[in-house]
């Protein structure tokens, strides 16, 4: 005989976002809005519906994603239930969402990052790497965080997180005191969301962004999004180093450490060394060989299974929930442009009266500000396809408004439910919730000026946006 585990019980918040989702979703068909045509009207029954369940997670966050992908191919394309009209995009085009290059480029990426976890990679590159910052605390400190933002930039900052706290224990529990212990375990998610910026495979939000250019005909590489990302993340880097290891450990901390590399030298796992470091190499020299990170993200993902370096279980282990929530953000920016709603959006205020400057401000400030209390996916998914939109009005680069929106809302990790590697972090009972919001708002709205104010007139001044 077998059983089945009982469905979760529903939080009240998501019992209401399902009575609200429901609303909101049906206020469009039953009110006639003003300025918006059909098309439109019906889109922005999905939009809000998304907004809705993003928010409060009435359902899984990855199922939002794929009913706003089913709703878009009943209601908005060419095979919708109610004729649209021949304006309207194949119901084909939202099924590619699942299958866009960014998708693939990700599917490449994560399969690397299992592949660091399943032949102990990461836990031995950070005892070599950690070498040199043995003796003092700061010190210890700031090697955690170099080495966590490297890994986090071509793993989900979720694993790497994960992968990290199984090394940091030890130094955890060398600490003197219960201030210093939360410096370190604190520095860990801080450094993850951080370096998840600094590449497109990064964390969610990076792809999202690159989906949404991608489907107005422009595009960036993995090298110069890494040239636009790199310095502004190594600075908010040392700033968050700066706080953490002054705030919670005095000058004369000590650590002592007893970490060790143990590099499995297995026929499999020298292959997969081959593999991944070849496929970095093509991501970093893509301007010299002119093939697209998209593509050589999908080479490992061969080469990989068709040498049995890694297998079917390899496959099902990976996260597609996030995949599936990336493809949902890209075809919610689909319907949004081909539906007319953000022509309309842009029409219902004055946004002509901000200037470029103003609008990169309070974009950026509405992603740090939904970041901190929704995925940041979500909110990327909910903002950059409407983003994108202003930069007609404004006399703003398209590129540009994506990329800061986009890292706008990695900065957002002031709570446990900000991001999963605070969860995580929270979860070691080490870290007190006002030092995790104390830490999380001053990066995030320091973070945030520099990518507001700073960084467009350095990247423009360079010609990289």
């Amino acid at each position: 005989m077998t059983t089945t585990s009982a469905p979760a019980q529903l939080k009240p918040i998501q019992r209401y976002g399902l009575a609200i989702g429901a609303l909101v979703f049906l206020l469009p068909f039953l009110l006639d809005i003003p300025g918006l045509d059909e098309p439109g009207e019906r889109m922005l029954s999905i939009f809000l519906l998304a907004i809705v369940f993003w928010i409060t997670e009435a359902i899984p966050l990855m199922a939002t994603a794929v009913l706003v992908i089913l709703l878009e191919i009943l209601l908005i394309s060419d095979a919708a239930l109610l004729p649209v009209g021949e304006e309207a995009l194949k119901y084909s085009s939202y099924f590619a969402s699942l299958a866009n290059p960014v998708i693939i480029l990700f599917l490449g990426g994560f399969l690397i990052a299992d592949g660091a976890a399943k032949f102990g990679l990461d836990h031995n590159l950070a005892a070599v790497f950690m070498k040199p910052f043995a003796g003092s605390g700061r010190l210890t400190v700031l090697g955690l965080m170099l080495i966590t933002a490297a890994l986090s930039m071509f793993m989900s900052n979720t694993a790497t997180t994960a992968a990290m706290f199984a090394v940091v224990i030890p130094i955890i529990a060398a600490m003197p005191d219960a201030r210093a212990k939360a410096g370190v375990a604190l520095a860990i998610p801080v450094a993850a969301n951080i370096g998840g910026m600094g590449t497109p495979v990064g964390t969610p939000p990076n792809a999202i962004a690159l989906g949404a250019l991608a489907a107005r005909g422009l595009s960036i590489s993995f090298v110069e999004w890494m040239v636009i990302a790199v310095p502004l993340m190594l600075v908010i880097l040392f700033g968050a180093w700066v706080l953490i290891s002054r705030y919670f450990m005095t000058n004369d901390t000590r650590v002592n450490l007893t970490m060790k590399a143990d590099f499995d030298r297995s026929t499999p796992a020298r292959m997969y060394y081959a593999i991944a470091g070849l496929t970095i190499l093509l991501w970093m020299t893509e301007p010299l060989h002119g093939v697209s990170s998209n593509i050589v993200g999908f080479v490992p993902v061969v080469a990989l299974l068709a040498l049995r370096v890694m297998g079917g279980r390899d496959i099902q282990n990976l996260s597609w929930p996030v995949l599936w929530l990336v493809a949902g953000g890209i075809a919610l920016g689909n319907g949004v442009g081909a539906s007319g709603l953000d022509a309309w959006l842009l029409g219902s205020f004055d946004w002509a009266a901000l200037s470029a400057v103003g609008v990169l401000a309070l974009l950026t400030a509405i992603g740090l500000g939904m970041a901190n209390v929704i995925s940041h996916s979500a909110a990327a998914n909910l903002l950059v396809p409407l983003a994108i939109g202003f930069s007609d009005v404004v006399g703003a680069e398209p590129a540009m408004i994506a990329v800061v929106v986009a890292l706008a809302t990695s900065l957002g990790m002031s709570m446990p439910i900000s991001t999963p590697p605070n969860a995580i972090a929270y979860a070691t009972g080490q870290i007190e919730l006002k030092h995790m919001a104390l830490v999380g708002l001053v990066v995030g709205i320091g973070g945030a000026l520099l990518l507001a104010f700073a960084m467009p007139p350095i990247w423009q001044f360079f010609g990289l946006l």
